[in-house]
Protein backbone atom coordinates (compact mmCIF):
# COMPACT_ATOMS: atom_id res chain seq x y z
CA UNK A 1 0.00 0.00 0.00
CA UNK A 2 1.52 3.30 -0.93
CA UNK A 3 1.15 6.02 1.25
CA UNK A 4 -0.32 8.71 1.31
CA UNK A 5 -1.49 12.52 3.21
CA UNK A 6 -5.24 12.58 3.76
CA UNK A 7 -7.22 16.14 4.26
CA UNK A 8 -5.70 17.76 6.98
CA UNK A 9 -2.10 16.44 6.96
CA UNK A 10 -0.12 19.74 6.44
CA UNK A 11 1.28 19.89 2.66
CA UNK A 12 4.59 18.61 1.98
CA UNK A 13 7.34 21.30 0.21
CA UNK A 14 8.66 20.60 -3.45
CA UNK A 15 12.06 19.71 -1.47
CA UNK A 16 10.59 16.69 0.01
CA UNK A 17 9.08 15.90 -3.05
CA UNK A 18 12.42 16.03 -4.51
CA UNK A 19 14.44 14.26 -1.73
CA UNK A 20 11.76 11.04 -1.97
CA UNK A 21 11.66 10.92 -6.13
CA UNK A 22 15.70 10.81 -5.94
CA UNK A 23 15.68 8.15 -3.42
CA UNK A 24 13.46 6.27 -5.22
CA UNK A 25 15.30 5.99 -8.46
CA UNK A 26 15.09 6.28 -12.35
CA UNK A 27 11.68 7.12 -13.43
CA UNK A 28 9.00 7.03 -16.32
CA UNK A 29 6.41 10.26 -15.73
CA UNK A 30 2.68 9.47 -17.50
CA UNK A 31 2.33 12.92 -18.88
CA UNK A 32 -0.86 14.15 -20.22
CA UNK A 33 -0.08 17.56 -20.74
CA UNK A 34 -1.99 18.76 -18.08
CA UNK A 35 -0.53 20.87 -15.30
CA UNK A 36 -0.39 18.01 -12.53
CA UNK A 37 1.75 15.50 -14.37
CA UNK A 38 3.71 18.75 -15.51
CA UNK A 39 4.43 19.83 -12.25
CA UNK A 40 5.20 15.68 -11.43
CA UNK A 41 7.40 15.54 -14.41
CA UNK A 42 9.37 19.45 -13.49
CA UNK A 43 9.79 17.86 -9.91
CA UNK A 44 11.02 14.48 -10.60
CA UNK A 45 13.74 16.51 -13.90
CA UNK A 46 14.52 18.44 -10.42
CA UNK A 47 14.97 14.84 -8.57
CA UNK A 48 16.64 12.99 -10.67
CA UNK A 49 17.96 14.81 -13.98
CA UNK A 50 18.57 12.66 -17.39
CA UNK A 51 17.30 9.49 -15.54
CA UNK A 52 13.78 10.75 -16.18
CA UNK A 53 11.53 9.14 -19.60
CA UNK A 54 8.17 11.62 -19.92
CA UNK A 55 5.67 9.39 -21.88
CA UNK A 56 2.06 10.02 -23.21
CA UNK A 57 -0.07 7.76 -23.80
CA UNK A 58 -1.24 8.18 -27.82
CA UNK A 59 -4.87 6.46 -29.05
CA UNK A 60 -8.22 6.96 -30.55
CA UNK A 61 -9.57 8.91 -27.09
CA UNK A 62 -6.62 11.42 -26.61
CA UNK A 63 -6.96 14.74 -28.86
CA UNK A 64 -3.90 15.53 -31.62
CA UNK A 65 -4.16 19.10 -28.69
CA UNK A 66 -3.36 16.98 -25.80
CA UNK A 67 -0.71 15.27 -27.29
CA UNK A 68 1.10 18.24 -28.46
CA UNK A 69 0.54 19.97 -25.42
CA UNK A 70 2.09 17.09 -23.94
CA UNK A 71 5.09 17.57 -26.12
CA UNK A 72 5.08 21.32 -25.40
CA UNK A 73 5.55 20.43 -21.40
CA UNK A 74 8.06 18.07 -22.12
CA UNK A 75 10.29 20.75 -24.14
CA UNK A 76 9.93 23.50 -21.83
CA UNK A 77 10.44 20.83 -18.99
CA UNK A 78 14.00 19.57 -20.78
CA UNK A 79 12.71 16.18 -20.87
CA UNK A 80 12.85 13.25 -23.29
CA UNK A 81 9.69 12.22 -24.63
CA UNK A 82 7.76 9.09 -25.77
CA UNK A 83 4.58 8.35 -27.29
CA UNK A 84 3.67 5.22 -26.18
CA UNK A 85 0.36 3.58 -28.36
CA UNK A 86 -2.14 1.71 -26.58
CA UNK A 87 -5.69 1.35 -28.08
CA UNK A 88 -8.35 0.96 -24.85
CA UNK A 89 -10.66 0.04 -27.74
CA UNK A 90 -9.38 -3.24 -28.31
CA UNK A 91 -11.22 -4.09 -24.95
CA UNK A 92 -14.87 -4.64 -25.57
CA UNK A 93 -16.35 -3.57 -21.97
CA UNK A 94 -14.64 -0.39 -22.46
CA UNK A 95 -16.53 0.32 -26.20
CA UNK A 96 -19.29 -0.71 -24.51
CA UNK A 97 -19.19 2.28 -21.65
CA UNK A 98 -20.38 1.20 -18.66
CA UNK A 99 -19.23 1.93 -15.09
CA UNK A 100 -16.13 -0.03 -15.32
CA UNK A 101 -14.80 1.92 -18.93
CA UNK A 102 -11.96 4.13 -16.82
CA UNK A 103 -10.58 1.53 -15.26
CA UNK A 104 -10.76 -0.79 -18.54
CA UNK A 105 -9.18 1.84 -20.37
CA UNK A 106 -6.53 3.14 -17.66
CA UNK A 107 -5.74 -0.82 -17.52
CA UNK A 108 -5.02 -0.71 -21.37
CA UNK A 109 -2.84 2.28 -20.69
CA UNK A 110 -0.72 1.75 -17.90
CA UNK A 111 0.24 -2.05 -18.98
CA UNK A 112 1.46 0.26 -21.97
CA UNK A 113 3.39 2.56 -20.28
CA UNK A 114 5.09 -0.27 -18.01
CA UNK A 115 6.06 -2.09 -20.88
CA UNK A 116 8.14 1.16 -21.83
CA UNK A 117 9.36 2.01 -18.68
CA UNK A 118 11.03 -1.54 -18.46
CA UNK A 119 12.53 -0.97 -21.99
CA UNK A 120 13.99 1.99 -20.26
CA UNK A 121 15.14 0.40 -17.66
CA UNK A 122 13.22 3.18 -14.97
CA UNK A 123 12.49 1.55 -11.46
CA UNK A 124 9.20 4.10 -10.78
CA UNK A 125 6.06 4.98 -11.92
CA UNK A 126 4.81 8.51 -11.73
CA UNK A 127 1.63 10.43 -12.23
CA UNK A 128 -0.09 13.19 -11.36
CA UNK A 129 -2.99 12.44 -9.31
CA UNK A 130 -3.32 15.17 -6.36
CA UNK A 131 -5.65 15.76 -3.23
CA UNK A 132 -8.50 17.42 -4.97
CA UNK A 133 -9.05 14.68 -7.46
CA UNK A 134 -10.07 11.92 -4.41
CA UNK A 135 -13.21 13.83 -3.92
CA UNK A 136 -14.72 11.99 -7.48
CA UNK A 137 -15.69 8.66 -8.73
CA UNK A 138 -11.92 8.24 -10.40
CA UNK A 139 -12.01 3.89 -11.18
CA UNK A 140 -8.87 5.15 -13.27
CA UNK A 141 -7.01 5.93 -10.13
CA UNK A 142 -7.53 2.30 -8.82
CA UNK A 143 -6.25 1.19 -11.92
CA UNK A 144 -3.18 3.24 -11.60
CA UNK A 145 -2.71 2.04 -7.87
CA UNK A 146 -3.17 -1.74 -9.24
CA UNK A 147 -0.12 -0.99 -12.19
CA UNK A 148 2.11 0.44 -9.26
CA UNK A 149 2.13 4.06 -9.89
CA UNK A 150 3.18 6.27 -7.09
CA UNK A 151 0.94 9.76 -6.60
CA UNK A 152 4.17 12.43 -5.78
CA UNK A 153 1.47 14.89 -5.39
CA UNK A 154 -1.15 13.24 -3.10
CA UNK A 155 1.90 11.66 -0.92
CA UNK A 156 2.78 15.60 -0.25
CA UNK A 157 -1.26 16.54 0.33
CA UNK A 158 -0.91 18.97 -2.60
CA UNK A 159 -4.12 20.66 -3.98
CA UNK A 160 -4.95 22.16 -7.08
CA UNK A 161 -4.20 25.32 -6.10
CA UNK A 162 -0.45 24.24 -4.86
CA UNK A 163 -0.47 22.69 -8.28
CA UNK A 164 -0.75 25.75 -10.06
CA UNK A 165 1.11 27.50 -7.37
CA UNK A 166 3.95 26.02 -8.00
CA UNK A 167 3.52 25.48 -11.39
CA UNK A 168 3.51 29.29 -12.30
CA UNK A 169 6.72 29.71 -9.71
CA UNK A 170 8.89 28.10 -11.97
CA UNK A 171 7.31 29.07 -15.11
CA UNK A 172 5.42 26.20 -16.73
CA UNK A 173 3.38 27.06 -19.97
CA UNK A 174 0.50 25.26 -18.71
CA UNK A 175 0.41 26.06 -15.13
CA UNK A 176 -3.54 27.80 -15.61
CA UNK A 177 -4.40 25.64 -18.15
CA UNK A 178 -7.67 24.45 -17.74
CA UNK A 179 -8.66 20.72 -16.71
CA UNK A 180 -9.41 18.18 -19.29
CA UNK A 181 -10.36 14.54 -19.92
CA UNK A 182 -10.45 11.61 -22.32
CA UNK A 183 -12.78 12.03 -25.02
CA UNK A 184 -14.58 9.46 -24.44
CA UNK A 185 -15.81 10.78 -21.08
CA UNK A 186 -18.35 13.32 -23.18
CA UNK A 187 -20.04 10.59 -23.88
CA UNK A 188 -22.93 9.19 -22.29
CA UNK A 189 -22.60 6.02 -20.04
CA UNK A 190 -24.01 3.06 -21.84
CA UNK A 191 -23.98 4.19 -24.89
CA UNK A 192 -21.46 2.51 -27.52
CA UNK A 193 -18.01 3.83 -28.18
CA UNK A 194 -16.17 3.87 -31.40
CA UNK A 195 -13.41 5.37 -32.99
CA UNK A 196 -15.33 7.38 -35.31
CA UNK A 197 -17.36 9.07 -32.73
CA UNK A 198 -14.38 9.63 -30.96
CA UNK A 199 -13.28 11.67 -34.11
CA UNK A 200 -16.48 13.50 -34.15
CA UNK A 201 -15.96 14.48 -30.84
CA UNK A 202 -13.01 15.99 -31.34
CA UNK A 203 -13.43 17.92 -34.76
CA UNK A 204 -16.38 19.01 -32.82
CA UNK A 205 -14.68 20.12 -30.07
CA UNK A 206 -11.85 21.79 -32.32
CA UNK A 207 -14.40 24.05 -34.06
CA UNK A 208 -15.03 25.62 -30.43
CA UNK A 209 -11.30 25.85 -29.89
CA UNK A 210 -10.59 27.11 -32.65
CA UNK A 211 -13.03 29.75 -31.91
CA UNK A 212 -11.21 30.85 -28.93
CA UNK A 213 -13.09 28.98 -26.34
CA UNK A 214 -10.71 28.41 -23.23
CA UNK A 215 -12.79 25.29 -22.44
CA UNK A 216 -15.17 22.87 -24.25
CA UNK A 217 -16.96 19.83 -23.45
CA UNK A 218 -19.43 18.39 -26.41
CA UNK A 219 -21.33 15.64 -24.64
CA UNK A 220 -22.74 13.24 -26.31
CA UNK A 221 -26.07 11.52 -26.22
CA UNK A 222 -28.55 9.52 -28.69
CA UNK A 223 -26.81 11.80 -31.07
CA UNK A 224 -27.63 15.25 -29.99
CA UNK A 225 -24.29 17.33 -29.08
CA UNK A 226 -24.73 19.08 -26.07
CA UNK A 227 -22.25 22.01 -25.92
CA UNK A 228 -20.38 23.56 -22.85
CA UNK A 229 -18.17 26.31 -22.51
CA UNK A 230 -16.79 27.86 -19.17
CA UNK A 231 -19.61 29.88 -17.96
CA UNK A 232 -17.55 33.04 -18.46
CA UNK A 233 -17.67 32.98 -22.02
CA UNK A 234 -21.45 31.37 -21.99
CA UNK A 235 -22.98 34.53 -23.64
CA UNK A 236 -20.38 34.93 -26.34
CA UNK A 237 -21.75 31.48 -27.65
CA UNK A 238 -25.11 32.50 -27.25
CA UNK A 239 -24.07 35.69 -29.52
CA UNK A 240 -25.62 35.40 -33.52
CA UNK A 241 -24.26 35.02 -35.87
CA UNK A 242 -21.90 32.71 -34.12
CA UNK A 243 -24.53 30.12 -32.15
CA UNK A 244 -26.02 29.78 -35.76
CA UNK A 245 -22.57 29.07 -37.57
CA UNK A 246 -21.87 26.20 -34.86
CA UNK A 247 -25.11 24.50 -34.90
CA UNK A 248 -24.55 24.71 -39.12
CA UNK A 249 -21.12 22.86 -38.68
CA UNK A 250 -21.98 20.36 -36.10
CA UNK A 251 -24.98 19.05 -37.51
CA UNK A 252 -22.84 19.42 -40.43
CA UNK A 253 -20.53 16.68 -38.48
CA UNK A 254 -23.71 14.11 -38.46
CA UNK A 255 -25.00 15.17 -34.65
CA UNK A 256 -28.82 15.18 -35.34
CA UNK A 257 -29.40 18.30 -32.70
CA UNK A 258 -27.43 20.49 -31.15
CA UNK A 259 -27.87 22.22 -27.43
CA UNK A 260 -26.23 24.75 -25.88
CA UNK A 261 -25.52 24.57 -22.22
CA UNK A 262 -26.47 28.10 -20.46
CA UNK A 263 -25.03 27.11 -17.47
CA UNK A 264 -22.01 26.66 -19.35
CA UNK A 265 -19.23 23.83 -18.05
CA UNK A 266 -19.59 21.52 -14.85
CA UNK A 267 -17.54 18.63 -13.84
CA UNK A 268 -19.74 15.52 -15.20
CA UNK A 269 -20.59 14.73 -11.09
CA UNK A 270 -22.14 17.66 -11.38
CA UNK A 271 -24.43 17.34 -14.33
CA UNK A 272 -28.48 16.43 -14.19
CA UNK A 273 -29.30 13.02 -14.14
CA UNK A 274 -31.18 12.35 -17.49
CA UNK A 275 -33.28 9.09 -17.12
Amino acid sequence: MLERAVPGDRSRPDGEIVALLRERGPALVALSGGVDSSVVASLARAALGERVVAATVASGSVSSRELDAARGAARAIGLRHRLVHAEPLTDERYRSNGADRCFRCRSVETRALREAGEAEGVVQYLDGIQLDDLGDDRPGIRAMDDAGFFHPLLWAAWTKADVRRYARSVGLPNWDRPSNACLASRVARGEAISQELLETIDRAEGLLLDRGFRRVRVRVRGGEARVEVDRSETGRLAEEPLRAELTECLLGLGFRAVVFDPEGYRPRDQLPVVR
